[in-house]
């Protein structure tokens, strides 16, 4: 953390050595350093409660539901009957808190390696991880790489909920977990990838869908807004074994679910898809178009 004075504190985040965000912080609420990482909460002027990883911003107050989801309701609204979820990382909660609002989903599997970000956010951020106590959800402290490559359950959609893809998170982008993911996928199954900056990133972005084309039937790239993360604009992928994720989309589901929205719903769904020509230029031969009877009208 920068501070030029006691009485102006912020917080820089610098992305690529091209780019950077800055935070007003107005104190410190938690600080810890675990086995894998330095964890802190501080308490920004205009953004609410914030927690970083090595000084990487993960989520604010003012904006975590915008990516928590993004992250779960896209895949839970295209899968016809998703009964069984696995999370990797996630430790804040919110995608749990997200995926546990379906009540088709009969159990969650959460994986999160660091148990000390589970506990700073438990104590600093209770709006985010109220679904730790739902009996549906099994949370386990541990290695995600290791749990996909040893468990013996199927899961309908797996939802990667990982950090950039440096120190413990660098497996998650892997050729050999990618395959082992399709292998613990059901026949319908989907996963879910946080997929970095569309501007920032492309290589990063390039080389996980060259890792996960050979497992998956489709790959797609879908858009959010983001206030805390450079750039603006940030990028979930999306694989599957034959699910298309505008074809196979009923909008009528949304509504007919009840599930409570701040930022998702039946149009910004299908618009998230919808790539700008400078971004889908990036990845020929690695994006699978949206059939056109698909498209949106108008």
């Amino acid at each position: 953390m920068a501070a030029s004075d006691p009485l102006n504190l912020w917080v820089t985040e610098h992305h690529r050595d091209i780019v950077g965000l800055t935070f007003k912080v107005e104190k410190t609420l938690f600080s810890g350093r675990s086995p894998y990482q330095q964890v802190d909460v501080i308490q920004t002027a205009g953004h609410g409660r914030m927690l970083l990883n090595d000084g990487i911003v993960m989520i604010s107050e003012r904006d975590e539901f915008i990516y928590h989801e993004m992250i779960a309701h896209v895949p839970l609204f295209v899968h016809p009957d998703p009964k069984s979820v696995l999370i990797i990382g996630g430790g804040d909660g919110g995608t749990a808190r997200e995926v546990l609002k379906h009540r088709g989903v009969e159990r969650a599997v959460m994986v999160e390696i660091d148990e000390l970000v589970v506990q700073a956010c438990r104590k600093y951020m209770p709006s985010v991880c109220c679904a730790f106590d739902d009996p549906r959800l099994d949370l386990k402290i541990a290695d995600g790489v290791s749990f996909v490559a040893e468990t013996n359950e199927q899961f309908d959609v797996i939802l990667v909920d990982s950090t950039d893809p440096i120190g413990p998170a660098q497996a998650l982008f892997n050729r050999d977990f990618y395959r082992r993911v399709a292998e613990i996928l059901s026949p319908d199954g989907i996963l879910i990838t946080q997929a970095e900056s569309p501007f920032y990133d492309t290589d990063v972005q390039s080389a996980m869908l060259g890792n996960q084309r050979e497992f998956f039937e489709r790959l797609h790239l879908y858009l959010f807004n983001t206030l805390i993360y450079p750039g603006g604009l940030w990028c979930f992928g999306f694989a599957s074994k034959g699910l298309c994720p505008v074809r196979n989309f009923d909008p009528k589901r949304v509504d007919a679910a009840g599930v409570p929205h701040r930022y998702y719903h039946a149009g910004v769904h299908t618009a998230a898809f919808q790539l700008p020509a400078c971004i889908r230029s990036n990845f020929s031969g690695l994006l699978d178009s949206i059939p056109p009877e698909a498209q949106p009208s108008g």
